[in-house]
């Protein structure tokens, strides 16, 4: 077994990790009178589609029966409300300066007593689907929220003989017990009205209170899990992943890290006209071994953005359940889904596993190349990194603009330019462990890195033809890189219609600013969050570097 649940009597008390404060109370929530156990995907769904509010629309769900639905199953539609989006400003992490675990618990006592006037879900589902890395999850939820548990179930692995076998049969992670996560989507505490994701990811528990949003739920999960294969020997990944098989035989493995919005997806699934034999193993969250390389997927189905599948999207072939999207009648009266951010942005659907017909859980070639996603309109369509300080602390510094999956505090600018370390908002650990991490993959297993624009290069936007053409020169060994100006570190290629000017000092001056802000960015680590995520000097003196060579 991966993750331990039950323990011996003598084993149950202090000085055990699955035994803190904020875990025995969320978990003995699990064991109330009031709850049922829902690990039955048909049944979840038949509860789903007869939920309040819930519009089962006239598409059906191709080939139900492979993905475990009932036969003659239709895609379900349920909408939040106002928040379609993940709230950051709601996420409180133990270990974090200022979170006091005694406060926090009057808050998870208080919320699991409320649990009692209320019929309860329990539910399990596996994280990971190779027995190198399995983690079984457990999520508690009102009733009345039947669509979150049924999502849940689609976006991780619910339980089947095939995966319980394999589960049996996996390693065991340290001594990591199983996910614990209680939910009360109608439940807000005085102190936190704009909800709460409180983690505990020492002993791998949460408490959502307060938040509807399902990529709560999915986001949520995932922390926890890639903090457990943090403290194993994995890297984190929030990216997607794909194998490229070119005609000669040889095999590319390439990594694309970028938040929602990046292109990530898209890059992942791009199908090259046919030129590689392509295998996917995920477009969102994957691990990878820092001892041999090899990688893991850790959901089967896809959490995608509708905003760029119009109802006639071959794509949407594959859609099990859909969010915050419209819906209205056909001329034939047929009951349809309203898509491309018509009526909100950030609509979303999870996809079935089958929207990848050349999908994989785990490969076993280590990676070649990891590639940083940003939108930085001071950088070229593509960079390459050689230095493995440089390359790391540049994903640290990964450079991007907010999207439409994050629900943004009042006064915040969207389009302004910001630092996401490894395109990773929910890490829970130091920020350290990443970037030795990443490192180590470019220093010891020899990983190329390139950063990849996928914004504005100045004011001119980087059609994504362009990107899929960098990124089959790379898999393809043709990419030409030359000196990228004066910087000693970066090389570069040229790209018809974006050449960098270093003769135009608006430039430089944009350029230099760039840097500058992740010097700044890597300055400010020494004091937010007490200081947890600050780097060593080596990564501020590798920007210096850059800096003092931009003139």
């Amino acid at each position: 077994m991966a993750t331990r649940a039950n323990f011996k009597r003598e084993q149950i008390g202090k000085g055990n990790k699955a035994f803190s404060t904020s875990r025995t109370t969320i978990e003995t929530a699990f064991y109330g009178n009031n709850v049922e156990k829902i690990l039955d995907l048909k049944q979840a769904y038949e509860m789903a589609k007869n939920a309040t509010g819930t519009i089962q629309t006239d598409m059906p769900i191709y080939e139900p029966e492979k993905i475990g639905l009932p036969e003659n199953a239709k895609i379900l539609l349920f909408n939040d409300g106002e928040t379609v989006g993940r709230f950051a400003g709601a996420r409180v992490i133990l270990g974090e300066a200022g979170v006091d675990e005694a406060e926090m618990a009057k808050v998870l006592r208080e919320a699991t007593y409320n649990t009692r006037y209320k019929k309860m879900y329990h539910s399990e589902a596996y994280i990971g689907l190779d027995k190198d890395f399995m983690v079984k999850a457990h999520l508690l939820i009102p009733e009345t929220y039947e669509n979150t548990l049924l999502n849940w179930l689609l976006n991780f692995q619910y339980k089947t003989a095939e995966y319980n076998d394999m589960y049996k049969e996996s390693k065991q992670i340290g001594d990591e017990p199983d996910i614990f996560i209680l939910s009360d989507p109608d439940y807000k505490h005085p102190k936190f009205p704009n909800g709460l994701a409180y983690f505990d990811p020492e002993h791998n528990c949460a408490c959502l209170l307060g938040m509807r949003y399902f990529g709560e739920h999915k986001k949520g999960t995932l922390t926890l899990a890639w903090g457990i294969a943090n403290r194993n020997g994995y890297a984190s990944c929030h990216g997607g992943l794909k194998r490229c098989i070119k005609k000669s035989g040889e095999a590319h493995v390439l990594g694309v890290f970028g938040l929602s919005g990046s292109g990530k997806s898209t890059l992942t699934h791009a199908k090259h006209n046919g030129k590689y034999d392509v295998t996917i193993l995920h477009d969102d969250a994957y691990i990878i071994s820092s001892e041999n390389g090899s990688t893991v997927a850790l959901e089967p189905s896809y959490f995608d953005k509708t905003q760029d599948y119009p109802l006639t999207s071959k794509d949407n072939k594959y859609l099990l359940t859909v969010q915050n999207c419209g819906a209205t009648l056909d001329e034939d009266g047929k009951l349809v889904l309203v898509t491309e951010d018509i009526r909100n942005g950030n609509g979303r659907a999870i996809k079935s596993k089958l929207w990848a017909s050349n999908r994989v859980d785990k490969m076993d070639e280590p990676i070649n190349s990891i590639v940083w996603l940003m939108k930085d309109h001071t950088l070229p369509p593509v960079i390459k990194i050689e230095d493995p300080v440089i390359a790391s602390v540049m994903g640290a510094c990964l450079a991007t603009k907010r999207s439409t999956a994050e629900k943004l505090a009042e006064g915040v600018d969207m389009n302004a330019l910001v630092f996401e370390p490894y395109a990773n908002p929910f890490r829970t650990y130091p920020l350290k462990q990443d970037y030795e991490k990443f490192k180590a993959l470019f220093k010891e297993r020899s990983v190329a890195n390139y950063i990849i624009n996928t914004g504005h290069f100045m004011d001119k936007k980087i059609p994504k033809e362009v990107t899929i053409g960098i990124l089959e020169n790379i898999i393809d060994g043709t990419a030409e890189f030359k000196d990228f100006g004066m910087i000693s570190q970066f090389k570069t290629m040229n790209v018809e219609g974006f050449i960098p000017d270093f003769q135009d000092k608006n430039y430089i001056d944009a350029l230099k600013g760039g840097m500058l802000g992740r010097l700044n960015y890597l300055n400010s680590l020494k004091e937010f969050k007490g200081g947890r995520d600050d780097l060593p000097q080596e990564a501020r003196d590798a920007i210096d570097t850059i800096i003092a060579e931009i003139k």
